[in-house]
C-alpha cells in the first residue's frame, strides 16, 4: 500500500462509501481504485487528484497534503546516485536490499531521520 493509497481507502471507508460507487463517481473503474489503493498502480497523476479532492470536498491544505502523498507514492521507485558520493549508492542500495525486513517502529525511525534533515533545495524555497 502507498500512503496516497491509504490516505484514499481511509478518505472512503471513513465515509461509508463503496469502492464501485466512487469510482463510478470519478469515471474510473473499481479495478484501478482497488490498485491505487493497495499499492499495484504508480503514482496518479494531478487530474485524478484534483478529482478525489472535488468529490470529498477537500480544499486547501488537506488537498495539498494528498497531493503531496500521491506524489511520494510511486511503488517501484528507482534511485539514481550516478555522480554522487559512495556513500549515497551504498545507502539506496542498502534500503532497496533491507526495507523488506524493517519493522514499523525503524521505518518511522528512518522517516523521522530523514525528515529532520533540511537540504538546500527546501532552505532555497523557504528562503
Amino acid at each position: 500500500m502507498t500512503p496516497f493509497g491509504r490516505s484514499l481507502r481511509d478518505l472512503r471507508t471513513k465515509r461509508k462509501i463503496a469502492a464501485k460507487d466512487m469510482a463510478a463517481a470519478l469515471g474510473v473503474s473499481p479495478a484501478y481504485l482497488s490498485a491505487l489503493e493497495h499499492g499495484r498502480r504508480g503514482r496518479p497523476n494531478r487530474r485524478f487528484v484534483h478529482q478525489v479532492c472535488q468529490y470529498f470536498g477537500i480544499i486547501w491544505d488537506e488537498a495539498e497534503e494528498l497531493q503531496r502523498l500521491a506524489d511520494l507514492s510511486h511503488p517501484r521507485i528507482v534511485v539514481d546516485t550516478a555522480g554522487l558520493d559512495p556513500e549515497a549508492t551504498l545507502l539506496a542500495n542498502l534500503l532497496a536490499e533491507r526495507i523488506g525486513e524493517l519493522t514499523q517502529a525503524q521505518l518511522i525511525d528512518l522517516l523521522n531521520l530523514l525528515n529532520a534533515f533540511e537540504t538546500p533545495k527546501q532552505k532555497k524555497r523557504r528562503g
